[in-house]
């Protein structure tokens, strides 16, 4: 007969033996199932098999991944599917990790966790890819559509005054903060996919009031009236009577600036076939009687300019009578001096 300390040392054993293999059956039953306190992509797997896990995650994760992204501006819409943009995941890969982490540790802990209900707070996310040529590619179609260039003002110079066509100003994508949105939305099975292109105004290099401002006085001659007139801000405040260069001594066409001013110039007698050899280069003082360059001077180009003619010469007035020069009387050439600052415009025509 068994003593009784022998039954139960049996007894212990056989119990042992029992919770071993109780151990080892619960262990081996839980091989395809995700422990508690998993979860892959914010979603909770614990306690669930491989195709259930599987299959949450395509319908939670895959589905709205699968999702088309729309960009529209005003009535018009551009669209990026998931297959143009090459999304893809790895979502049987995150459910084998996520096994494998429930494996973790030896069968006792396992078990023990198991038992307890004890969670395992392992937090996996699915690796997204997707192709971002493809994304610069809808954003390029949407620039195209949606930018305009800004546009410069321009300025004309005519026998009538300065002519200007307006500045606008253009319009530009918001690209850089469209592509960070969309980029963030194709990883992401919760985000919105549908975005409202933002744009911004681009400002012209020369505007409206920069141009007006440039060209705040401006001169015109027409030779064919023999007028001078001024213009400021681009309106005629001011028109005189003026002679122009004989035949053969024409006033220079085309658009000049003001290069300088004097009052009361000196006159250098220039080197032309009007002028004898031996007195080309001699210096007139201004203010005397021989000096034809009368009260002021606005040097135009290459020696030509707008000057006062003496009293007996008014008669050329009105006519081309002058070596070139514009020529203007007196009081007149006084009255339009102070008009007119050095680099302002001149049109000759």
């Amino acid at each position: 007969m068994l003593t009784r300390p022998l039954i139960a040392l049996t007894a212990a054993l056989a119990a042992l033996v029992a919770l071993s293999i109780g151990v080892i059956v619960y262990d081996h039953g839980r091989t395809d199932t995700i422990a508690e306190g998993v979860t892959i992509g914010g979603i909770d797997v614990g306690g669930m098999h491989r195709a259930e896990a599987t299959a949450t995650l395509r319908r939670r994760i895959l589905q709205p991944l699968d999702q088309t992204v729309v960009v529209d501006h005003g009535r018009r819409r551009w669209r990026l599917t998931a297959r143009e943009a090459k999304v893809a995941t790895n979502l049987e890969a995150t459910v084998d990790d996520a096994l494998r982490r429930s494996r973790e540790g030896n069968i006792v802990q396992r078990t023990w966790r198991g038992v307890t209900g004890k969670k395992l707070d392992a937090r996996i996310e699915p690796e997204v890819t997707y192709s971002d040529g493809a994304v610069v590619r809808l954003l390029d179609r949407v620039r195209r559509a949606v930018d305009r260039p800004a546009m410069n003002a321009t300025i004309k110079f005519t026998l009538d005054g300065p002519q200007t066509t307006p500045s606008h100003d253009g319009l530009a994508l918001d690209a850089s903060s469209l592509h960070k949105e969309i980029k963030a939305a194709l990883v992401s099975p919760t985000a919105q996919r549908r975005f409202s292109a933002g744009t911004h105004h681009v400002k012209p290099k020369v505007s409206t009031e920069q141009i007006v401002a440039q060209n705040a006085t401006t001169l015109v001659v027409n030779r064919e009236r023999f007028e001078l007139s001024v213009f400021k801000n681009l309106r005629r405040v001011k028109t005189y009577k003026v002679a122009i260069g004989a035949v053969g001594l024409d006033t220079p066409a085309g658009l000049y600036h003001i290069q300088n001013k004097a009052v009361d110039p000196a006159w250098t007698k220039p080197n032309s076939d009007w002028v004898p050899k031996d007195e080309r280069g001699d210096v007139i003082p201004g203010g005397t009687a021989e000096n034809p360059l009368k009260a002021r001077w606005l040097g135009i180009f290459n020696g030509a300019g707008i000057h006062g003619v003496d009293p007996s010469e008014y008669g050329t007035i009105g006519h081309a009578a002058s070596h070139g020069c514009v020529r203007m009387r007196i009081s007149d050439v006084k009255d339009l001096s102070p008009r007119v600052p050095v680099g302002a415009p001149i049109f000759i025509a």
